[in-house]
């Protein structure tokens, strides 16, 4: 059977439960390649893992040498997908990423037409490292293709080999030369992930993998195909999500937004803009890939909590008052899920 007879095959809960086993193995199986190159990063792995079968995009934050480009070149090479990597700078052109129209010449006529040479973005997984770098017009090279995951030069629409997913990476705290993302790029990612330094145990971990003697057992190999990783996308799709925690979601999302009906009085001094209905989608679609990885056919309250967190750091935008009195992006969305009850009435008996 294909992916779509495979899919069309699980009709009930009891069949997503089950199809979760196999979900659960595949996903342990990219942690155990993986864990072979990069030491430590659990929660980072399994943050870009959810992203990866929820088919969205992720933004890695975090300081230099903590392993965020190797994580990216060594998913590439578990999933056996066409990788390409794009080292952003302020010099790069947005036909250096997309491609650009040559003139070639028939040698049977002699005449001339425009030939279209695909770029780096013509691939599955794009390695978009230090993107704030690159200036807006540049970065602005890869909005449709992270949205429509389509390409359009000259007036003709190239489709993109699916699965495609951009992974970009930005540092933190070296601003000198860069670009901030813009709201509607920053929107366009699923989730962002902030990369955390090494432990202790893992960073003993990394000195005797890259200071000692290379060994065999460090190499990694493909354990997905594509047509897996499209059956895993397409199976969470399948999980369910009960209308009370849907609704959790949704209010989670609108308490983002200053003077909403969901907005907490404590916060809306510190939110200047709040997060697009692409908050709510990542949310749901992020929970759902959640419970599978949790042996679930159905989404909890503590999913959509969970995913909250990476779903919407990128999406509010702090105001003055925040900013200047050092509350951080992360603890204002925590102060917005702790103030907001997973469960409320109805919305058809909401006031």
């Amino acid at each position: 059977m294909n992916t779509a007879e495979q899919l069309q095959s699980i009709r009930t809960s009891e069949d997503v439960r089950a199809a979760s086993v196999e979900f659960r193995g595949a996903a342990q199986r990219l942690r155990e390649e993986i864990s072979r190159v990069l030491v430590g990063q659990e929660q980072t792995v399994t943050s870009v893992l959810v992203a990866l079968f929820a088919n969205g995009h992720v933004l890695l934050e975090g300081v230099p040498g903590l392993g965020k480009t190797l994580l990216v070149r060594t998913l590439g090479q578990v999933l056996g997908l066409r990788f390409s990597r794009v080292q952003f700078t302020p010099d790069l052109m947005p036909a250096d990423i997309i491609g650009t129209q040559i003139v070639m010449e028939d040698p049977r006529t002699g005449q001339r037409d425009f030939a279209f040479r695909p770029g780096p973005l013509f691939t599955q997984i794009l390695l978009a490292d230090e993107i704030n770098r690159a200036s807006p017009k540049s970065q602005s090279a890869l909005l449709e293709a992270m949205q429509e995951r389509s390409i359009t030069v000259g007036g003709t629409t190239h489709k993109l080999e699916q699965p495609f997913l951009v992974l970009a990476t930005q540092n933190p705290i070296e601003q000198e030369g860069t670009y901030p993302l813009p709201e509607a790029q920053l929107d366009r990612f699923l989730i962002k992930v902030i990369v955390p330094p090494a432990e202790r145990e893992a960073l003993h971990e990394i000195l005797e993998r890259t200071t000692g003697v290379p060994s065999a057992a460090n190499e990694v190999k493909p354990v997905l195909t594509a047509a897996q990783i499209a059956w895993a996308q397409g199976l969470a799709r399948l999980v369910v999500v009960a209308p009370h925690v849907q609704d959790f979601a949704v209010r989670l999302t609108l308490a983002t937004q200053p003077g909403g009906a969901f907005s907490p009085a404590e916060c809306e001094r510190l939110i200047a803009v709040g997060s697009s209905p692409r908050g709510a989608q990542a949310i749901i679609s992020c929970a759902k890939v959640m419970a599978l990885m949790g042996g679930r056919a159905a989404v909890s309250t503590q999913d959509i909590a969970a995913a909250a967190m990476p779903a919407l750091r990128h999406r509010v935008v702090r105001s003055f008052e925040a900013e200047a009195g050092g509350v951080t992006t992360d603890a204002l969305v925590q102060q917005l899920i702790d103030a907001t009850p997973a469960e409320l009435q109805p919305v058809g008996e909401a006031e």
